[in-house]
């Protein structure tokens, strides 16, 4: 409904402002709407004023007049409210409402005219003040006021709150606006009631309401004609009761003397502190808009507020107003009363808190050196204060006061005292202490440093105050407010050449990394602080950039995490700083290993106090590093550092401590990498060896021959059995391949086994063979001896035989005199050539020849033959022989024939003896 009317009032502050479509408070006809410029976005509120609200709710009235003088009584209501909106424009002062733009009227015959913000009229707040202690009781809820933001932000509420204080500073800004009007402008409010006064946006009590203002009839010069009361007391019962004067506030000095006086605005005043006090919040006097309920209620002294009956208030009023301030106000002789000067001297405004704001209001008309000792002092009093008063009254107030640089360090130690006492602070701090603290410390838009800027002392303390208060800062903003707002100035703190300020804004940096990001503090922040540490030439500022890197680490000021062999390159489990705030690394470890590092190696003083800062960046270095980076990076500066010519026994101890600590973690893990290494290789070289040996072994697996081309039938694959008794095409590539020749007889078991060798395996122990009669290799018993070349043919014995040389040699038993195997059918076998290279001649000087004489070898009779066992001894030393190598010249194969024939004559001989 308020919408579709404010688009029906055209005029220049409609289309000059946006204004919210509810209105936020009502001042007697006025309804009061939020609203900002359009041009400056300047906060504003508009009031305004509908014609329509003139008209009887039941049609016109009849009896007392006709529409002539309905008319003409609306067109005197209009007449005094542009009254009202004009008195205003004339009048200025802190007390009395501000005027921003002239009344207008509306298409419909309205009134328009905007003003500074108003958060709510008194009226209203004591009308929201009722509706609370009536549903939570006395004391119950704050008070609060819905309001719309005029851009269409949606609803919110405001939080008005009337304690003693509040009142206190209100009624104290009241008594001076009066003191203005009557004393400075001559003026008579004649209407003071709630309605008329207003509360703007720094909780700052503003008179309005002048429609029935006048000059007073006591003789004063005046450009303003008196009040005509006989008009004023006229109730018109078809006019609303907001446009006409409010009999229940006014002083019988109108009604009773018809004498309009200042005193008579001392007597209504005195009306409206017992409303504040009063349950409900009204005023004592209620006369229903009737001139002859007012006559009767002042004609008896029991209907009239005096101390005796409490000033007929149900509610608890103070002490000190009710024996000293008001029996002075609501009194029936005007002479009586206090003026509004002496109004403001009372004692119920003698208290520290009201002084403090009596001084912070005239703190524009100080001298220096009293506005430095009010600042300096205001800290210890700041938590006295009511919240509401510190954020709506003192604080704009102060920051104001900023634009003074000589004062800037003193006031911002005050605001972060504010800030710090209020439970709204962050709320407050980002609203209104960010944008300023921007305007001050950052020139542009952009809100960058100004290049070569002058050093201007006064913003350089008030920056070291910041600064010192960064951990208040961070607190009461959001991490995207920090970064754009606070950041900046913090960066430029760190590049100025001022040393304190560098090293304050180091000191700063566990604070600013919590509201930070990862991104912001790598990109942003940490490249400026190494910058500073590389270039600086002050070993304070140096050290303090080794805690900033200890810090950006993952360090903990507050704690002392002792080393141990919990460095595992993450984080000590063991400890409670093991999040991210107190115990992880900040930067990542590519950063760490590849700028901060670095940035340590480079450092080339050797002081003890940079040495040790050193110590502790590089022991969260090793909770962050790799393995293979400590050794090859960190230890070799760790014991460059340890050897320095400055440190003592236990800074070298912690020094070597750390070093151990490291080497530890680097054994520690290098050993479990190589343990894992060589369990894989185990079993993959199983893997690969059981398959090779299951090729190498099976060599019929093969799918083709690679000589042929022709393909292994595939069943044989599968099964892997032979088909047929072939020899395997491996075997016999092998067997082809080997050198047949008598004295290689360890080739001789791979020729019949078919197990291939290789140069790099284990050869199998070799498998004795025997040669049959018939010419054909077989496997030697396991019992079968044979006789090794260990002596030569000149010590063998000759045997005569004792048969004819023509019987053919037959089987004879070998003697033997170990136990008797058991075999029972010993058979004569030719063995294969073994050489016994320990007894040989190792003075011939002609070389082994390729073609030798194989021994022969005689097994062992039975353990039962008597005849044996009874030649035992004189055959003892017949149990083999060896042929001795040739000459070396060009007989010997002759000399070779030679012997064969006489080793057959032997055999004859020693078959002959047995």
């Amino acid at each position: 409904m308020f919408s579709s009317a404010l688009k029906s009032f055209t005029s220049n502050i409609s289309s000059n402002y946006t204004i919210a479509g509810q209105p936020t408070s009502a001042s007697g006809p006025w309804k009061i709407f939020d609203a900002k410029k359009k041009s400056s976005g300047k906060a504003a509120s508009v009031f305004v004023f509908d014609k329509k609200s003139l008209e009887p709710q039941g049609g016109s009235l009849g009896g007392r007049g006709n529409a002539a003088s309905l008319k003409r009584a609306h067109e005197e209501v209009l007449e005094r409210l542009k009254k009202e909106a004009s008195a205003l424009a004339r009048l200025r002062h802190p007390s009395i409402l501000e005027l921003v733009e002239p009344v207008e009227e509306t298409r419909n015959g309205g009134l328009m005219f905007a003003t500074e913000p108003i958060t709510a009229s008194l009226a209203g707040l004591l009308q929201e003040k009722d509706e609370q202690e009536r549903i939570g009781g006395v004391g119950g809820r704050s008070s609060r006021y819905v309001v719309e933001d005029p851009e269409g932000g949606g609803r919110k509420r405001r939080e008005l709150e009337i304690d003693e204080l509040e009142i206190q500073k209100g009624l104290l800004q009241v008594g001076k606006g009066l003191e203005f009007l009557h004393e400075s402008a001559g003026l008579v409010h004649g209407n003071l009631t709630p309605d008329a006064i207003l509360i703007n946006a720094k909780s700052d009590w503003k008179i309005s309401g002048l429609a029935f203002c006048g000059s007073s009839n006591t003789g004063t010069i005046s450009t303003v004609a008196p009040i005509p009361l006989s008009e004023v007391l006229n109730q018109d019962p078809r006019l609303p009761r907001t446009v006409q004067l409010n009999l229940d506030y006014t002083s019988p000095d109108f009604v009773l003397d018809n004498n309009a006086t200042s005193a008579a605005d001392i007597f209504s005043l005195g009306l409206l502190i017992i409303a504040l006090y009063n349950s409900p919040h009204r005023s004592p006097i209620e006369t229903h808009a009737s001139l002859s309920s007012f006559k009767r209620l002042f004609a008896s002294s029991s209907s009239i507020p005096t101390q005796n009956n409490n000033f007929l208030c149900s509610g608890t009023i103070p002490k000190s107003l009710v024996s000293d301030l008001l029996p002075k106000m609501i009194t029936r002789r005007p002479a009586q009363r206090l003026g509004a000067r002496e109004f403001q001297q009372a004692q119920y405004f003698d208290n520290i808190l009201v002084s403090t704001i009596r001084f912070l209001d005239a703190l524009p008309a100080k001298t220096a050196n009293e506005k430095a000792q009010f600042m300096r002092g205001l800290s210890r009093i700041v938590p006295q204060f009511p919240k509401s008063v510190l954020e709506k009254k003192v604080l704009p107030a102060l920051l104001e006061e900023m634009k003074d640089r000589e004062l800037l360090a003193l006031v911002l130690q005050d605001v972060f005292a504010i800030v710090k006492a209020m439970p709204s602070g962050k709320r407050a701090f980002t609203e209104k202490v960010i944008p300023r603290l921007r305007e001050i410390f950052l020139a542009g838009q952009a809100g960058k440093p100004v290049a070569n800027a002058e050093r201007d002392p006064s913003k350089e303390g008030g920056l070291m105050v910041l600064l010192e208060n960064m951990s208040i800062v961070a607190k009461n903003s959001s991490g995207k407010e920090f970064r754009d707002d606070v950041l900046p100035i913090v960066l430029m703190a760190l590049e100025s050449p001022t040393h304190a300020l560098v090293d304050a804004s180091l000191t700063t940096l566990p604070s600013i990394l919590s509201v930070l990001d990862f991104s912001t503090i790598k990109n942003e922040l940490f490249p400026v602080i190494a910058a500073v540490f590389s270039k600086t030439t002050s070993m304070n500022i140096k050290i303090r950039g080794l805690e900033a890197f200890y810090t950006l680490c993952g360090g903990v000021e507050t704690s002392d995490v002792p080393l141990g062999d919990g460095l595992d390159g993450v984080t000590l489990s063991d400890t409670p700083e093991s999040n991210r705030s107190s115990g992880s690394s900040i930067l990542d470890k590519f950063t760490v290993q590849e700028k901060v590092v670095p940035l340590l190696k480079g450092i080339k003083t050797k002081e003890p106090g940079v040495m040790m800062a050193a110590l502790n960046v590089f022991k969260q270095v090793g909770k962050v590093a790799d393995s293979d980076f400590l050794a090859m990076d960190v230890l070799p500066t760790l014991w460059s550092f340890s050897l320095g010519p400055l440190l003592n026994l236990q800074q070298f101890q912690a020094y070597m401590t750390l070093i151990k600590v490291l080497s530890g973690r680097i054994e520690k893990e290098q050993t479990r990498k190589l343990q894992e290494l060589s369990a894989n290789n185990t079993t993959t070289n199983l893997r690969s060896d059981g398959a090779a040996s299951s090729v190498l072994s099976n060599p019929g697996n093969r799918i083709g021959n690679g000589s042929s081309g022709e393909e292994t039938d595939f069943e044989s694959l599968v099964t892997g059995k032979r088909t047929n008794g072939a020899v395997p095409d491996a075997l016999e590539d092998w067997s082809a391949s080997m050198p047949n020749r008598p004295g290689n007889a360890h080739n001789l078991p791979q020729q019949i086994s078919g197990a291939p060798t290789f140069s790099w395996s284990t050869h199998p122990p070799p498998v004795p063979v025997t040669r049959t009669t018939s010419g054909t290799l077989q496997p030697r018993p396991a019992n079968f001896r044979s006789i090794t070349p260990d002596q030569s043919l000149s010590s063998f014995t000759a045997l005569t035989p004792t048969s004819p040389s023509s019987q053919p040699l037959q089987p004879t038993r070998p003697m033997t005199t170990g136990p008797a195997p058991h075999h029972t059918q010993p058979t004569s076998q030719i063995s294969t050539p073994t050489l016994n290279w320990t007894s040989a001649n190792t003075n011939s000087a002609a070389p082994w020849p390729a073609q030798r004489t194989p021994s022969f070898t005689i097994p062992p009779p039975p353990t039962s033959s008597p005849s044996y066992q009874s030649r035992g001894n004189t055959t003892a030393n017949v149990g083999a022989f060896s042929i001795a190598p040739p000459p070396a010249n060009t007989g010997a194969q002759s000399a070779g024939l030679a012997r064969q024939r006489d080793h057959a004559q032997g055999l004859d001989k020693y078959e002959s003896l047995l």
